[in-house]
C-alpha cells in the first residue's frame, strides 16, 4: 500500500447541487487503495440505445461499471507496486541485473518515467526505490525514526534512471543495487486507466478522486462544470485556498504536508532528494496542476517536479509545457498561477 506515498494530497470535488444544476444523485462509489480513500462518481452514462441517462436511472450499471475500475486499479496496482513481492516492479527490483518480463502496462509507465526523469535531469528519478524504503512516513505518533545517514548517502550512489535497459518486453537494471519505485507517477497513471474504463462503459459525467488526483469525464450537466475546490496546506483537511473550474480535466496537487514526520523539532516530509535522500528544500508548500483528462500520469509526475525545482523554476517549467497550468501554493502563504490558469482564490 506504500507504493502511491510520494503524491498524498486532497483535492475537494466541491459537486453539490446548484441553480440550474440536476438535481439527480451520483452513484458511488468509496474504496480504500493506493493507500488514500478513492471514490468514483457517476453523474450520468448511457443507456442501451446510446442515450445519456442519469445514472441514478442506472443504478445497477453505474455500480457495475464502478466496481470494475475499481477492480482496475487493484490489477494495477499489484503490477505497479514496489512493495507487493509479485508486481513486475518487485521483481525487476530483485532480479539482481537480469533481464526481467513486464506487462504492457509496466512497460508504458516505466518508458514514460524515463522520460520525466530525463525531462528533470533527474531531479525525478524513477530509481529512487533505494532512498523510498528507507524512510517510514506511515509510523506511528511516537515511533517515527529517521534512516540512517550513511545508509541514506549508499542508497542515492545508486539513483540513476539510465541503469534501466529496455528490450522488448523486457527490462533489467545494469546496476544490481538500483530500484525502482514509481510512486510519484503511478497513481496518475491508474487514473488515466480507470477514465478510458469508465467511457469505454458509456460513462459521460463522473468524477474519479484518488485523493490527490482528481479526473473529471465531462462536467456536471451539459450546462455546468464540475468545481474542484484546492485545498489549504495544513489545513486538515478542513479549508480550500480557491477553486477551478473543471469540464473533462484532470488535476494533480503535490504537497509537503500529507506524508510528514517530526523529529526533534523539525519537520521531514515525502518529496525526497534524489542525489542526497533527504527531503528537498522548496519554496512551495503545494502545486496543483491541470491538464485535459488523459493527462494525469504526465502532470503527476510534473507536480513532483515543480514541487522539487521550487515555484520560480517551476512556473517556467510549465509555461514551456503546452496544455498545462499550475497554481503553485508558496511557503510563504502567497499564490501564483501560471499565465492561463482559471483559478478563483477563496476571499
Amino acid at each position: 500500500m506504500a507504493l502511491l506515498a510520494l503524491i498524498a494530497v486532497l483535492i475537494i470535488a466541491q459537486t453539490g447541487c446548484s441553480k440550474g444544476a440536476s438535481s439527480a444523485e451520483p452513484v458511488v462509489g468509496e474504496e480504500y487503495k493506493l493507500d488514500t480513500i478513492c471514490t468514483v462518481s457517476v453523474y450520468e452514462m448511457k443507456d442501451s440505445e446510446g442515450n445519456p441517462t442519469s445514472a441514478s436511472e442506472m443504478q445497477e450499471e453505474a455500480q457495475a461499471v464502478i466496481d470494475d475500475a475499481f477492480k482496475l486499479c487493484d490489477e494495477l496496482e499489484h503490477k505497479l507496486s514496489r512493495t507487493i513481492a509479485s508486481s513486475d516492479i518487485a521483481k525487476i527490483n530483485e532480479a539482481g541485473g537480469e533481464w526481467t518480463s513486464v506487462s504492457n502496462e509496466t512497460m508504458e509507465l516505466i518508458q514514460k518515467g524515463i522520460e520525466y526523469s530525463e525531462l528533470s535531469n533527474g531531479a525525478f528519478d524513477i530509481t529512487v526505490g533505494g532512498i523510498t524504503e528507507l524512510w517510514d512516513f506511515h509510523a506511528a505518533e511516537g515511533e517515527e525514526n529517521l534512516p540512517d545517514a550513511d545508509d541514506l548517502a549508499k542508497a542515492a550512489e545508486h539513483v540513476d534512471y539510465r541503469k534501466i535497459e529496455i528490450d522488448g518486453d523486457r527490462i533489467r537494471l545494469t546496476g544490481s543495487e538500483s530500484k525502482i519505485d514509481l510512486g510519484g507517477i503511478a497513481k496518475g497513471y491508474i487514473g488515466d486507466k480507470m477514465t478510458e474504463l469508465l467511457e469505454s462503459a458509456g460513462v459521460t459525467s463522473a468524477i474519479i478522486n484518488l485523493g490527490g488526483n482528481v479526473i473529471c469525464i465531462g462536467g456536471k450537466t451539459d450546462e455546468e462544470d464540475f468545481v474542484i475546490g484546492v485545498e489549504a496546506p495544513f489545513s486538515d483537511r478542513t479549508e480550500i485556498v480557491g477553486k477551478v473550474n473543471s469540464r473533462d480535466k484532470t488535476l494533480v496537487t503535490s504537497g509537503i504536508y500529507e506524508r510528514k514526520m517530526e523529529i526533534d523539532g523539525k519537520i521531514y516530509h515525502h518529496i525526497l532528494n534524489s542525489e542526497t535522500g533527504w527531503p528537498v528544500e522548496t519554496d512551495l508548500d503545494a502545486v496543483t496542476l491541470i491538464a485535459d483528462k488523459g493527462r494525469s500520469a504526465d502532470i503527476d509526475a510534473l507536480s513532483t517536479i515543480c514541487l522539487i525545482k521550487g515555484a520560480e523554476e517551476g512556473k517556467v517549467l510549465i509555461e514551456e509545457t503546452d496544455g498545462i497550468e499550475a497554481v503553485f501554493i508558496k511557503s510563504d502563504g502567497n499564490i501564483e498561477t501560471s499565465s492561463g490558469t482559471e483559478f478563483e482564490a477563496s476571499k
